[in-house]
């Protein structure tokens, strides 16, 4: 029985590459690999795996391991935050001479906190055919199993390390009304959960999923404060990587300040420099931008001048 390729167009059976004439452009792959559990990797990837002759990987000892046997070597480009933008030009050069390209990660789905975008959107904007090659993701993985709404969710990733900042991203999302879901190495897990609690509020049902699809996997269900307790009290809970999924805020949300609104009432009662502050800081504005909202409208009422701009006339 003949078999039909998975991949029409990978390397070796881009035709292309062996005909004169222009070469057509191989073909971008972004793979998921496993996030624990080695045989999570799918068929279709470990196909593809199998002939392609380019990777760009992380950690190329990481990568390695899902090989296996090759009929051909293969090159590894390595891709990181730290040298993405150097490595685009190589990898699209290798794309544009009709090889293909396959993007992993060390785990999981690649970009999904993971570098990468840079390289599939040089592709896109080169002419290069991407295409995913799905499998495992973390953050999808733990959502499944947090008993929390999953019909919309917030994907953060990972929060800032220092409490401070972590603490001042928290409150701006503090009212998001849709499931919130966080990356967390397992050793700052005690600290950001105590973050959470602080700021999205200690009983605020959670949902911790550490090591997922290895050995010591752990899924735990309470509220912030509780998970909190349960890892400043269980130190394997320190071990590995985590994923924290807390549900949305259930609060009526807050009717939105009108900034023109604001800034013509701040205008009115105060002095032009205290009402830029105040102004600025109630709705996120630049200083610049709020000195010159008063000013503009302190000068239209001094002239008279309605919000839509018309004159005010006299009839008498």
């Amino acid at each position: 029985m003949n078999h039909k390729p998975l991949f029409v167009g990978l390397w070796p059976y881009n035709a292309a590459m062996n005909k004169p004439g222009p070469v057509e452009p191989g073909t971008l792959w972004v793979v998921a690999t496993p996030i624990g559990n080695r045989a999570d990797l799918s068929q279709r990837a470990r196909e593809l795996l199998a002939v392609v002759p380019m990777l760009a990987v992380e950690d190329s000892r990481i990568s390695q391991r899902l090989l296996g046997h090759r009929d051909q070597p293969v090159q590894m480009v390595a891709v990181h935050e730290h040298n993405e933008k150097r490595q685009i030009q190589k990898l699209l050069a290798r794309l544009q001479a009709g090889a293909d390209v396959a993007l992993v990660s060390d785990a999981g789905t690649p970009l999904i906190s993971d570098p990468g975008y840079r390289l599939v959107q040089a592709a896109h904007e080169h002419g290069i055919r991407v295409s995913p090659v799905p499998g495992p993701c973390a953050a999808i993985a733990a959502l499944s199993v947090a008993g929390v709404a999953s019909d919309r969710f917030w994907f953060e990733g990972f929060l800032p390390t220092r409490s401070e900042a972590r603490r001042h991203r928290l409150q701006a999302l503090a009212s998001v009304p849709v499931s919130l879901i966080f990356y967390v190495p397992a050793r700052d897990l005690v600290d950001m959960l105590e973050d959470c609690a602080a700021e999205l509020g200690r009983r605020r049902p959670a949902a911790l999923a550490r090591e997922l699809t290895k050995l010591h996997e752990t899924v735990l269900r309470s509220d912030l404060a509780a998970l909190a307790d349960r890892c400043r009290d269980d130190p394997d809970q320190a071990r590995g990587e985590a994923v924290v999924v807390v549900a949305g805020s259930d609060a009526e949300p807050l009717a939105a300040v009108d900034p023109l609104a604001l800034a013509r009432e701040l205008a009115a009662e105060l002095p032009p420099s205290r009402a830029a502050g105040v102004l600025g800081r109630l709705t996120g504005l630049k200083r610049r931008q709020a000195w010159e909202l008063i000013e503009r409208q302190r000068n239209q009422d001094q002239a008279g001048v309605p919000e839509d701009g018309a004159s005010v006339t006299s009839n008498s």
